[in-house]
């Protein structure tokens, strides 16, 4: 990453106070990006809290706590990585397709409907067209397999917990995380043939983040008198406080992953077409500031579309590879891993209304290769003065579906103009998952 590229998309961070009971923590964040906000929220270090247990130099131990949620939130960057990997672009087809005629030696419209928004029919531009198209989504995501993201709980053990005494104090916190990703996408597609089309589509991103986390000391090794593990607090009495807040927020802008287009129709008849083609993804997006997912991606698709009583159902069939990423690994030590495949399923239907508006309907399915997930478990923290339950995040690794809906329309201002108008849905809790997501866009034709 250049310093000229890190420059353009350098995070701002702000330090928040919690309350009367909070002191401002400092987020830990190094010079490499948004990435290192949610692990390095309550310090470089980790979270550490004041004892009165001297070592033998006589100065105060600083106990430190662990828990998943710091060593291993990094599978929360991979969760926004493998979605940036597969953010559903506006379809790079025309609303206005044509073929040759031979037997006029002109070009007609070749389909009523205007199509499909987030997904692809099997229709090319036709010879010699040009599509030029801009597009804005907005994700502002909600919960992450099931977990709702206002509320993340996590509870920190001592080092050597397992020892007893002192050690079995926990510190218990509710999270709460804010993660936003607005696309600006351009769009050109070219008709090289009748039959074959290619594009290309470069998209502005923007993505915000924001942690708050109140943190709270559980006593089952020590006792209040003790004070034995404490937050400094100059508003408590004494100066001593069982409870700290902690907040970091930032966000980052620039050029997303650029994507590379073909698509050829293999098969077409009067009410039916089949195409084929593929995507290449190039990680030019900052990964670091969450802008891209930070790999090399290609997607080989197959499209059957055609007419039936009106309508045009259409259904895409895709397999998403993808290559190794840091935020699938380590980026903290800018260590890379594997990024998720994905098997990617549309399904739906568009149907002109009337000469200037059509409707589109879709179900939109990702099958994710093994991969961590996010979920709540009960722990069980117990000492010499007592147990209780919490509930605690844990990150167990399986193969999911991420399932949405999509309902659209676009409207045609004038020949070769469309606007462009949609509302993506979740379907189910699996994956980063957005309850709504609105598009707006424009497409011209020449």
């Amino acid at each position: 990453m250049t310093l000229a590229r890190h420059r353009v998309s350098s995070l701002v961070v702000m330090i928040l106070a919690g309350g009367p009971a909070a002191l401002h923590a400092q987020a830990g964040m190094d010079a490499r990006g948004l990435v290192t906000l949610l692990p390095t929220v309550f310090g470089s270090r980790g979270l550490t809290v004041n004892s009165e247990v001297y070592t033998l130099d006589g100065s105060t131990h600083a106990a430190h706590f662990n828990n998943a949620f710091q060593q291993d939130f990094r599978r929360f960057n991979m969760a926004i990585a493998s979605q940036l990997s597969a953010l559903p672009l506006p379809s790079p087809a025309s609303g206005f397709t044509y073929r040759f005629d031979p037997d006029t030696g002109t070009f007609v419209r070749s389909t009523e409907s205007f199509g499909p928004v987030l997904a692809e029919r099997a229709e090319t531009i036709g010879r010699g067209k040009t599509l030029l198209g801009y597009d804005v989504q907005v994700f502002s995501f909600d919960s992450l397999d099931h977990v709702d993201l206002r509320h993340v709980p996590a509870v920190f053990t001592h080092d050597d917990a397992a020892l007893g005494g002192i050690r079995t104090d926990v510190v218990v916190t509710d999270n709460a995380l804010k993660a936003s990703v607005s696309q600006f996408t351009g769009l050109v597609t070219y008709g090289v043939t009748d039959r074959l089309d290619v594009s290309v589509a470069i998209p502005i991103v923007h993505t915000r983040l924001a942690i708050a986390s109140t943190a709270v000391i559980h006593r089952f090794g020590t006792s209040r008198e003790d004070e034995t593990h404490f937050f400094s607090d100059p508003t408590a009495p004494g100066g001593i406080g069982d409870q700290r807040d902690f907040a970091a927020s930032g966000a980052a802008t620039g050029t997303g992953d650029v994507l590379f287009r073909t698509k050829a129709t293999l098969v077409r008849r009067a009410r039916a077409a089949i195409a084929t083609g593929a995507e290449v993804r190039i990680p030019s997006g900052d990964e670091y500031d969450l802008l891209g997912s930070g790999s090399w991606g290609a997607k080989p698709f197959v499209v059957l579309s055609f007419t039936y009583k009106g309508l045009s159902p259409h259904v895409n069939l895709a397999y998403q590879w993808n290559g190794r990423s840091v935020l699938a690994g380590d980026p903290m030590r800018g260590v890379p891993e594997d990024l998720p495949d994905r098997i990617l399923l549309a399904a739906g239907f568009d149907k002109g209304i009337n000469a200037r508006l059509s409707v589109a309907v879709d179900f939109l399915s990702d099958r994710v290769a093994k991969s961590p997930q996010v979920e709540i478990a009960p722990f069980t923290a117990s000492g010499e003065l007592g147990s209780e339950v919490f509930q605690n995040i844990a990150f167990p690794f399986n193969s999911y579906f991420i399932n949405n809906g999509s309902v659209g329309m676009k409207f045609a201002l004038r020949e070769g103009l469309l606007a462009n108008f949609n509302v993506r849905f979740k379907a189910g809790g699996e994956g980063l998952a957005d309850r709504v997501t609105p598009l707006v866009g424009m497409e011209y034709e020449f």
